[in-house]
């Protein structure tokens, strides 16, 4: 007699074909394991797709940061500010569903995270605040403003 029902036996023993990736009669997907090399072709392969759709803010989100892994299935992705998070909410899940598609494990999740990197984000108002930016760099532009007479006061 050939029944529909889910039975242990049937879950826990390996497919024929080799293949990981096993489907349940009633849909639930069993997840293969992934490197981390893996995931950062995925991401920016969707990136690409993203930009190719016209969708410029979100493919410069992704491409500037490597997604985070909090533990084997888990990820963050961090953005620059309140602004991106509220950009990229509404594509979330078909990012999500990419990545479990593309990695064959549907049981990834992704959240954000507010970047730390705050020297980065300095917006110089005059060209004192630029120089000074510089020249902690490059000590020698001290030098130069020096011999030069030069003017940063513009």
């Amino acid at each position: 007699m050939n029944t529909s029902n889910l039975s242990i036996k049937k879950i826990l023993t390996p497919v024929e074909d080799g293949s990981a990736e096993r489907s349940f009669s009633n849909g639930v997907k069993v997840y293969e394991n992934f490197n981390f090399d893996q995931v950062k072709m995925v991401w920016r392969r969707y990136a690409h797709e993203m930009k190719s759709k016209g969708m410029e803010t979100f493919y410069n989100a992704m491409i500037k940061r490597d997604p985070k892994i909090k533990d084997d299935v888990h990820f963050t992705m961090e953005v620059d500010n309140q602004v991106q998070i509220d950009y990229i909410t509404p594509h979330l899940n078909d990012l999500i569903g990419f990545l479990r598609q593309e990695l064959k494990n549907y049981h990834i999740t992704l959240g954000f995270s507010l970047s730390e990197d705050q020297e980065s984000q300095v917006k110089f108002l005059s060209g004192k605040d630029r120089f000074i930016s510089l020249a902690k760099k490059n000590l020698n532009l001290h030098t130069f403003k020096t011999v030069f007479n030069l003017d940063i006061e513009f």
